[in-house]
């Protein structure tokens, strides 16, 4: 998944920089990653550590995490779901294809009428099935978690949701194909959580803390409304040109309060190692955060550059820089 902040490109520095400070052997270790997103960092981890807590405040990273983490042993027979379920007869008056295709009448082509039809008539089955009992919760956020990868794969996007194209480009023409979702088997259960950071905090405990919270004032849930409607699948009035969902805006995207929200996180969590990911366009400045973590025991810092994201090629775009300076901001707490 194409996705705004990801750490993908970034494993390397992000673990090797961790091993270096907690220690290679973690096979005892409990390591937390409280602001999940797609799982990256928490997939590098969930066959090297005892349990891996993942949490997002977003739907859509639950689901994801929900699988790419919680689940960790093999589930029979679930190809011929996936078979079933692609071959299935379309529902042609579905919530996405009503509300995000062309064919409904909106105006909006987040996806072609004919997969917008196909994500609804999937998400259907799936949680038809889950109320039948034919599936269990592990098998059902496998297949939750395959519809929302499959249907990204599709999106007629800039990468982001907070537009959609005016015309279908070549990805978003091909027909939807609903394709498993992987998931690293091993011996060790974790735990996956839908919640908010600085309410979780207070009831978790561990190891190592990994921080990647957002950086700046962009919301992932208006980045990403439409697969948490996919995941959620629930009824809603979209609003605007954009069909955007109800969403709240986090303190970690206000500049006036994210310093405090950052430090209330910090003085709570009840780990040997907190590591923060940030970059050098982020709300808070380096100084800020070094002097919140300072205060909290030894610090140090490991730095990194690499291309930024950007969300199109449009050649009237213009963005600061090539490349972004990343930060991974290291706190052992004191006892």
């Amino acid at each position: 998944m194409n996705y705004i902040g990801s750490k993908y490109r970034l494993s390397e520095f992000i673990s090797s920089s961790i091993y270096g400070v907690a220690g290679e052997d973690l096979s005892g270790a409990v390591f937390c990653d409280i602001f999940a997103g797609t799982g990256i960092v928490g997939r590098n981890f969930k066959t090297r550590v005892r349990k891996v807590i993942a949490n997002d405040c977003e739907y859509y990273s639950y689901v994801l995490n929900r699988n790419y983490i919680g689940n960790h042993t093999e589930i029979a027979d679930a190809q011929s779901l996936f078979d079933e379920l692609n071959s299935a007869s379309l529902i042609e008056t579905g919530f996405v294809y009503r509300n995000y295709c062309l064919g409904g009448g909106t105006g909006r082509q987040y996806f072609s009428d004919h997969n917008g039809k196909k994500i609804d008539t999937i998400r259907s089955l799936i949680e038809q099935w889950s109320r039948q009992g034919r599936i269990g919760r592990d098998l059902y956020f496998l297949l939750l978690a395959s519809l929302l990868e499959s249907a990204d794969k599709v999106a007629n996007t800039a990468s982001v949701y907070g537009a959609y194209l005016k015309s279908l480009k070549a990805s978003a023409a091909k027909e939807f194909v609903l394709l498993p979702a992987t998931y690293d088997v091993n011996e060790h259960e974790h735990e996956v959580f839908n919640e908010n950071s600085g309410e979780l905090i207070s009831r978790i405990e561990g190891d190592i803390l990994y921080l990647d919270p957002p950086y700046n004032e962009r919301q992932y849930g208006a980045n990403y409304h439409l697969l948490n409607t996919i995941a959620l699948y629930d009824d809603f009035v979209p609003a605007g040109k954009t069909g955007m969902r109800p969403y709240r805006r986090s303190n970690w995207c206000r500049a006036g309060k994210v310093a405090d929200e950052f430090e209330r996180l910090i003085s709570e969590a009840r780990f040997r190692y907190i590591f923060l990911s940030y970059n050098n366009e982020g709300l808070m400045s380096l100084g800020t955060i070094r002097d919140i973590m300072q205060r909290y025991g030894r610090y140090d810092r490991a730095e990194t550059s690499y291309a930024r994201f950007k969300a199109d090629k449009a050649p009237n775009r213009t963005y600061k820089a090539d490349t972004t300076s990343e930060y991974l901001h290291i706190l052992e707490k004191r006892g």
